[in-house]
C-alpha cells in the first residue's frame, strides 16, 4: 500500500522549517536557515515566495521525498481577517489576503502561499493552514480598548498555545474543552492567553501591541510618552514600528534578542542583564495575574511555553510570582511542525472537515 506523507511548512523571520510525516511518524524534518545577506535583496516578506519554494522543492529532492504521495500540505497560518480555531482550506480569497498583506506582513504569511502554490503542481495534495495568529475567539469585553477607534485584537501563538493545551488536558486524562487554562508562550514574541473550556476569552496582542517586553518587542508602551515620540520630528513611522517590532525589548536595553546570550551573560555576574531579564520576567508574570482575573480566579493550570521555558532561572522567575495561583506546568520549546501535521493527519482520518475561508 502506498504511504501517504503530510508536508509542513512554517516559514519564520529568518528561517523556513520544514517536515514530511507518515501518519504520526516523521520521516524528514529541515530547518532552513536564511541569512539577512539572502533576504536583504526583499523588500516585502512576500517578495521571497520564490525563494523560499525552491528551497523547499530542493530539501525535498535531496531527501529523495516522492512529491506525487503528499496528500496534505499544512502551511503556518499567516495575517488573515479573524478566524475561528480549527483547519481552513486554502483559498484564492485567502492568497489574495496573504499576498497583498491587507492584515499586515509577516512571515508566515508564506506558509499558506507556498502551500497552495505546491498543492496546484501535485495530483492529490490538499493545501491548508491551521490555527493561524488571528484565531479570534475574544469575549465582547475583551475587545473594550478605551478607545471605540482602537480595539484590541487577538493575533497571538495560536498554533502553539493550543497544541500545548490539549497535550497537557491529554497528560491529565481531562479534555481541553473542560479546563481553564493560562497558556504563557515565550519566543521572539511573548503572549499570555486565558483558554476558557477550549476557547482564548483573552490574550495580548503580542506581534506589535501590547503585553510583555520580549526579546524584540517592546509590548506595551505608556502612551503619552510614544505619542510624543511620534511627533518629535526624530522618527519616521517605518523608525517607529521597528523600534516597537524587531528593535524593542531585550534589543533595546542590551543589544541582543538571544534569550539565550542574555542568560548567560546572566549567569556570568552581569547586573543589568539580570536586571533587565529579570523585568521581562516580571512583567509576564503581571500579564499572567491579569489573565487570572480574567478567568475569576478559576485556573486548572498555568502552563509555560516556548524556547526560553528551557531557560530554569528564567521560569523560576516568573514562578515566584505566580506559584500560589495555580499549579505551573513547563512544556519547554515548541512543537509547531508536529501541531501542524497531526492537524493534517486527522483530516486525512476524516475526523475533522476543513472550513472555507471567505
Amino acid at each position: 500500500m502506498e504511504v501517504v506523507y503530510i508536508l509542513a511548512i512554517n516559514p519564520g523571520s529568518t528561517s523556513t522549517k520544514i517536515a514530511v510525516y507518515a501518519d504520526t511518524t516523521p520521516v524528514f524534518i529541515q530547518t532552513i536557515r536564511h541569512t539577512t545577506e539572502e533576504l536583504a535583496p526583499f523588500e516585502l516578506v512576500t517578495d521571497q515566495f520564490n525563494f523560499r519554494k525552491e528551497l523547499i522543492l530542493k530539501e525535498l529532492e535531496n531527501a529523495e521525498i516522492p512529491l506525487s504521495q503528499i496528500k496534505v500540505i499544512m502551511g503556518r497560518g499567516g495575517l488573515l481577517k479573524p478566524v475561528e480555531s480549527g483547519i481552513i482550506a486554502v483559498s484564492e480569497a485567502m492568497v489574495n489576503d496573504l499576498e497583498s498583506c491587507v492584515y499586515g506582513e509577516h512571515a508566515s504569511n508564506l506558509g499558506g502561499l507556498i502551500a497552495y502554490d505546491l498543492a496546484q503542481s501535485l495530483p492529490n495534495a490538499g493545501a491548508y493552514i491551521t490555527n493561524p495568529v488571528v484565531v479570534d475567539e475574544f469575549d465582547d469585553l475583551a475587545r473594550l480598548s478605551g478607545h471605540p477607534l482602537l480595539p484590541r485584537r487577538s493575533i497571538f501563538h495560536a498554533l502553539n498555545q493550543k497544541a500545548v493545551a490539549r497535550e497537557h488536558a491529554k497528560s491529565i486524562m481531562r479534555k481541553y474543552e473542560e479546563l481553564n487554562l493560562i497558556v504563557v508562550h515565550l519566543g521572539g514574541g511573548i503572549t499570555v492567553g486565558a483558554h476558557k473550556k477550549g476557547r482564548v476569552i483573552d490574550v495580548n496582542q503580542g506581534l506589535d501591541g501590547d503585553g510583555p517586553f520580549s526579546p524584540e518587542r517592546t509590548g506595551t508602551l505608556p502612551v503619552g510618552d510614544l505619542v510624543r515620540l511620534c511627533y518629535s520630528g526624530d522618527y519616521t513611522m517605518k523608525q517607529i514600528m521597528k523600534m516597537i517590532k524587531g528593535e524593542g525589548g531585550l534589543v533595546a536595553y542590551l543589544g541582543t534578542n538571544s534569550a539565550y546570550e542574555v542568560e548567560q551573560r546572566v549567569a556570568s555576574g552581569d547586573t543589568e542583564a539580570k536586571y533587565i531579564y529579570d523585568g521581562m520576567a516580571y512583567q509576564i508574570a503581571k500579564e499572567i495575574g491579569g489573565m487570572v482575573a480574567v478567568l475569576k480566579s478559576d485556573v486548572d493550570g498555568i502552563l509555560i511555553t516556548g524556547g526560553i521555558a528551557y531557560d530554569k532561572y528564567f521560569v523560576n522567575q516568573i514562578i515566584s510570582y505566580i506559584h500560589r495561583m495555580a499549579p505551573v506546568h513547563v512544556y519547554p520549546g515548541e512543537d509547531e511542525m508536529k501541531a501542524l501535521a497531526m492537524n493534517g493527519l486527522r483530516l486525512i482520518l476524516g475526523d475533522v472537515v476543513a472550513r472555507e475561508y471567505q
